[in-house]
């Protein structure tokens, strides 16, 4: 089970350093909302994204419960596995590995049915509308997302692999919302190669941390 309050905080940090993946991959679907969209416009569209996000995760969880009742050591190999998506994904940030890329490929086939429904749901002007966008667009094929959803698998349990990504959505949210309220010149700075980088490495750090506390868990079971 998940209980390192360190990985609680793996969540919020995956979310804030995720923040010019975010504004690239998601902006411009926020953007669809208006070209200067309300506070209420954007949290209701954000909460139905982190809604989508949640649900992800009780199910992920629900799973990883499954498996290591089965499975004494299932918990060490998704610690393992948690690891090594959290290095892929800081070296994606970095730029200098894009395997992650070819992850994200494999949700495509299902997003490609989606995507027209969340459209159709963006030119709603209701909040119901804009809330079942924001349901609809938490499914895009997303590396940070799938990183995310590999630590909600520590879990053990559905609701504290459900509250996990509610973490992370939560961290999402800064960079959701500079998008729309935020100068050009602090998303510039948010997209930057540099700040990309940066979040990268302290993600390639924690990843590799998570990793050497597997593996002396490893040879304590040995």
């Amino acid at each position: 089970m998940m209980n390192n309050p360190a990985d609680y905080f793996a969540a919020l940090l995956m979310g804030l350093a995720g923040a010019g993946h975010c504004l690239m991959m998601c902006g411009g679907l926020a953007g669809a909302l208006g070209a200067k969209p309300s506070a209420t416009e954007l949290l209701t569209y954000n909460l139905g994204r982190i809604s989508s996000y949640v649900v992800a995760g009780v199910l992920v969880g629900l799973l990883s419960q499954l498996a290591v009742a089965q499975f004494t050591s299932a918990l060490l190999g998704l610690r393992f596995l948690a690891a090594l998506f959290l290095i892929a994904l800081g070296l994606y940030f970095a730029g200098w590995w894009f395997g992650m890329q070819q992850l994200e490929r494999l949700g495509r086939p299902l997003w490609q049915r989606l995507a027209p429904s969340a459209r159709k749901l963006q030119q709603q002007r209701s909040l119901a509308g804009r809330f079942a966008a924001g349901v609809v667009w938490g499914w895009l094929p997303c590396g940070l997302v799938y990183s995310a959803l590999s630590w909600a698998a520590l879990s053990g349990t559905a609701a504290q692999g459900g509250l996990y990504m509610l973490l992370f959505g939560l961290g999402t949210l800064p960079a959701m919302f500079a998008f729309g309220w935020f100068t050009g010149a602090v998303q510039s700075i948010l997209k930057a190669q540099g700040f990309r980088q940066a979040m990268g490495v302290l993600l390639i750090v924690y990843g590799v941390w998570t990793l050497i506390i597997a593996l002396r868990q490893t040879v304590a079971m040995a």
